[in-house]
């Protein structure tokens, strides 16, 4: 029987936006645990959190103060069991974020760091320096900060994320003990945030001319060897529980050959494939990344991972220009070999909420960049679930975090519950196809013209998607699509439209 993972469909839950359970405005566990049965009727296999461990929220979560407890404002330790227990019960795998590439700096190693002199063993869990290079924050401005004593402490991210010294015996020590711990409560998996970034290359080399790589630029505090002594090492800790464990790695590496050096079969299970992500609305474009994607994983024997939005980017309805758009991409998405990841709310046809007003924003993005950089909170707006007016029952009370917006209430889960034509209802209907496809084939491309898709796998559903500006015929023997992403005209697909098929 194939690896449950291989073809999961995984539904990303943003613990903060997703279901407020005690009306503090803030989503928390009991409320995501009280959403379980929807996301049971949605058709996924699993679920991925957010980081809900406690927090001061400098990056969402990701900067994390202790990797063994939950923040009071999500719930409790025995809230997140409860929660599990019920997933399980539902036949719903959950894998949680960890954060290995930095920590809080309210963390109390880095607590006890700023405590304790240059050279001392507190200091040496993470990367300080008496000099700085020309290493640049992902969130703006310099990725050093000095401390009163001189020197300079190294964070990627924000000032309040400072960065771990991975080539320390006791930091990889301490996260072995953290998966384990999280493991023994019986979570599947991790999804393993800045998986690529965790050494630095020796010396911390400025990026003046930084060295190459084969294809790619080097970058020296991504990407680096030795990462990948440490997934295999983990990949060990997994294989040792039971229940099919796994890891998948956020990793932003170019080009897909290698990426697919972290998910060969000693390291982890997935690695997000961001290379389709970022794949322009153009069937030539598309079509080369889809092949490209799946000749680099296939080399390696491993699945290829597809997602469309996620808690970093912007929603893929603003993205592609039209919900339309959207839809296809997902049926497209759908349809390929592979796992696929889903981020809460696309499965409403969410857009990106681009007009938040500034005094709301909290993403250190926006803050670092002097507002030039909106950030991204606008793919974070918290879920609309029922009603007419915000916040659309995400909270008893009416509090929210960050504001939705009123043109939000045909987008509920509740108006859109029953209509054969929401994005919703798109969306159930393609996940209970999926699951009922059993084809393992390798995709086959069918002749077509050079705007269109079409493509099936051995024995699988057939889905074609015109991305051209005319409507063009379906595939020739087939009969009526199982499923659209939007009506056919006079029997023809419209543009931006995409259907799955079946051999009549």
């Amino acid at each position: 029987m194939d690896k449950w993972w291989r073809g999961a469909v995984i539904y990303e839950v943003y613990v903060r936006s997703f279901a407020d359970g005690n009306g503090d405005g803030e989503g928390d566990l009991p409320g995501l645990r009280a959403k379980l049965p929807y996301l049971r009727e949605l058709g996924i296999d699993a679920l991925w959190l957010t980081p809900f461990y406690p927090s001061p929220l400098a990056d969402g979560g990701y900067d994390v103060a202790d990797y063994r407890d939950v923040d009071p404002r999500f719930g409790t330790l025995a809230d997140f069991d409860a929660m599990l227990a019920d997933a399980h019960r539902l036949g719903l795998r959950v894998i949680v974020d960890i954060v290995p590439n930095h920590s809080s700096s309210a963390h109390p190693w880095f607590v006890e760091a700023l405590a304790s002199p240059p050279n001392s063993p507190a200091r040496q869990r993470y990367i300080f320096s008496d000099t700085t290079n020309d290493w640049q924050s992902m969130f703006g401005g310099s990725a050093w900060s000095r401390v009163p004593d001189g020197q300079y402490y190294l964070h990627l991210f924000d000032s309040g994320q400072p960065d771990f010294n991975w080539r320390n015996p006791e930091v990889r020590a301490e996260f072995e003990s953290v998966l384990r711990f999280w493991l023994d409560r019986g979570v599947d998996g991790f999804r393993i945030d800045v998986a690529h970034g965790m050494i630095k290359a020796v010396g911390l080399p400025s990026l003046g001319n930084p060295p190459e790589g084969g294809t790619h630029t080097v970058l020296p505090y991504y990407d680096q060897e030795e990462v990948h002594d440490v997934y295999r090492d983990w990949r060990k800790i997994l294989d040792s529980y039971p229940g099919d464990r796994i890891a998948v790695a956020e990793a932003w590496v170019t080009p897909p050959s290698r990426l697919a050096r972290y998910v060969v079969a000693d390291e982890l299970h997935q690695a997000f494939n961001f290379d389709f992500l970022q794949a322009p609305w153009s069937a030539p474009d598309l079509r080369r990344t889809i092949d490209s994607c799946l000749s680099a994983a296939e080399a390696v024997g491993a699945p290829t991972t597809w997602v469309l939005s996620n808690h970093d980017t912007k929603r893929h309805v603003t993205r592609y220009g039209s919900l339309e758009r959207a839809r296809a991409a997902t049926l497209l998405m759908l349809a390929l070999p592979g796992s696929a990841y889903l981020y809460q709310g696309e499965e409403l046809g969410l857009p990106e909420v681009l007009d938040l007003p500034d005094e709301a924003r909290q993403d250190p993005v926006f803050r670092r960049s002097g507002g030039a950089d909106k950030g991204r909170d606008g793919c974070r707006v918290p879920i609309p679930w029922s009603g007419d007016r915000p916040p659309f029952g995400f909270s008893d009370t009416g509090a929210e975090w960050l504001p939705s917006p009123d043109r939000w209430a045909p987008l509920t889960a509740a108006a859109q519950d029953g209509d054969p034509s929401s994005t919703l209802s798109l969306y159930r209907d393609a996940l209970r196809l999926r699951r009922s496809d059993t084809a393992t084939g390798r995709l086959t491309w069918h002749e077509s013209p050079e705007t269109v898709l079409d493509f099936e796998r051995l024995g699988g559903l057939r889905c074609v998607v015109n991305l051209g500006d005319e409507p063009v015929p379906p595939p020739a023997g087939y009969g009526a699509p199982l499923l659209a992403s939007g009506p056919l005209a006079d029997g023809l697909l419209p543009t931006d439209t995409a259907a799955w098929f079946t051999a009549s």
